[in-house]
């Protein structure tokens, strides 16, 4: 049978959902304030992007299908909060309310995990081609691990293709509606990224656990949603 050519492959993946990349409008006035680190393409399981896709004679996104309403935990902006955000989102999941020096410290472990997976085992960082590729597309594995070690490090995609498949969490990143409709109108949130979706849905044998979701707001900053 032959192979769908490529163009005809990527429409219908639009036609039905299952796209897994960000397709953008150039220029793309709506989403102009919107920020986000290298995606990649691909059907990974362990993470997915949602096309997002500019809308044609005022007709809707599809991602505006994807709307969801949460409250907002706001995360300290110390140059921490996506590593804050992931530990107190696991915790509020255990019902566990972590104090501000325990939220602090609890990132700060984190992101040395992530450290010592990346920079101190050649063994262990074969096993994040992905998040290898990320890092190194802007600077060099040297540079990272330098900067890494800094407490106001930021942490983006890199860090949460490392994070969700080292620790088993699931996780999936939003965005304000506002920031992506027209008239920047709108109160819910549209997610763009999922990442260990297998240990939320039980692909991967263990424990199930339940989804930690961060509002990606742009200016690298993300808050927690619950």
């Amino acid at each position: 049978m032959a192979k769908q050519p490529l163009n005809e492959s990527i429409l219908q993946q639009l036609k039905d959902g299952t796209a897994h990349f960000e397709l953008l409008p150039s220029p793309a006035a709506s989403t102009s304030r919107f920020e986000w680190p290298l995606l990649f393409s691909g059907s990974s399981n362990s993470h997915r992007f949602f096309a997002r896709i500019g809308s044609s004679v005022g007709a809707k996104s599809p991602a505006m299908k994807k709307i969801e309403h949460y409250s907002v935990q706001k995360i300290t902006g110390d140059g921490r909060c996506l590593f804050r955000a992931l530990v107190k989102g696991m915790a509020f999941n255990k019902g566990v309310a972590l104090s501000p020096r325990e939220e602090r410290d609890d990132a700060d472990e984190l992101r040395m995990a992530v450290k010592e997976v990346i920079c101190d085992s050649v063994e262990d960082r074969r096993q994040y081609e992905e998040a290898m590729v990320a890092i190194t597309v802007d600077e060099s594995l040297k540079s990272y691990c330098q900067r890494i070690k800094q407490p106001d490090f930021w942490g983006g995609e890199s860090e949460l293709l490392v994070i969700s498949r080292l620790i088993k969490q699931p996780i999936v990143v939003y965005i304000p509606e506002h920031e992506h409709s027209r008239g920047g109108r709108g109160s819910g949130f549209i997610p763009i990224a999922e990442y260990g979706s297998e240990f939320q849905k039980g692909l991967i044998k263990g424990k199930k656990k339940k989804v930690v979701k961060l509002l990606y707001s742009g200016r690298n900053h993300y808050d927690l949603l619950v």
